[in-house]
């Protein structure tokens, strides 16, 4: 009977240390899968999924009225009229705005005409200082593109105010594609006529 006993007692301790065999595979295996997956949510590995680094937005900011544009160049020493402060209006915009004119005048024939136009622009953004370097900047490029929206209107358009809005807009939309192919942003907000004249 003893034998018997014995028998038992060893079947007994074989299938205890079965079982904690298998429990501390579960729990390593456990442990894994939990570091893994918290080294994923914390981006070490994988991507990270939501936690993944968002690029900062670096294009040019809508300026409120008296809020520093962190753009703009230094102001210089008795600049302005009586050399004092600018000073915004209650009314209006809550934005500032700033106008940029172009240097020279722009002269051009007019499609199917044999009509010339030229006119003075300056245009008008309530972006930071950025869209004011750019326009500077890339002058050239937007005579260019400027030019070509004037040789591509009609004599009628530049006879109507409907006819020079739409002219308007077009350029405003010329300034901006330069812009955006070169700077990756617009930022023109309008253009304005400062001369008007059609031979």
């Amino acid at each position: 009977m003893s034998d018997k006993k014995d028998k038992e007692a060893k079947a007994k301790k074989k299938g205890g240390g079965m079982v904690v065999k298998i429990g501390a595979a579960v729990a390593l295996l456990g442990a894994g899968a939990g570091g893994a997956y918290g080294l994923v949510a914390a981006g070490v590995i994988g991507g990270g999924g939501e936690h993944e680094e968002k690029k900062e937005d670096n294009r040019p900011k809508l300026i409120k009225k008296g809020e520093e544009d962190p753009f703009a160049p230094p102001a210089k020493e008795g600049e302005g009229e009586g050399g004092g402060k600018e000073v915004e209006g209650d009314g209006g915009s809550e934005y500032r705005t700033l106008y940029f004119t172009f240097a020279d005048e722009f002269t051009s024939n007019l499609k199917d005409s044999d009509a010339l136009v030229q006119l003075s622009i300056a245009c008008s953004t309530r972006r930071d200082y950025r869209v004011m370097m750019w326009l500077k900047k890339h002058e050239l490029a937007i005579r260019s593109a400027v030019l070509t929206v004037l040789a591509d209107t009609l004599e009628a358009d530049v006879q109507t105010g409907e006819g020079k809005d739409r002219l308007q807009k077009r350029m405003t939309a010329a300034i901006n594609k330069v812009l955006t192919d070169t700077e990756g942003f617009g930022g023109v907000d309008a253009v304005y006529f400062k001369t008007f004249i059609v031979q």
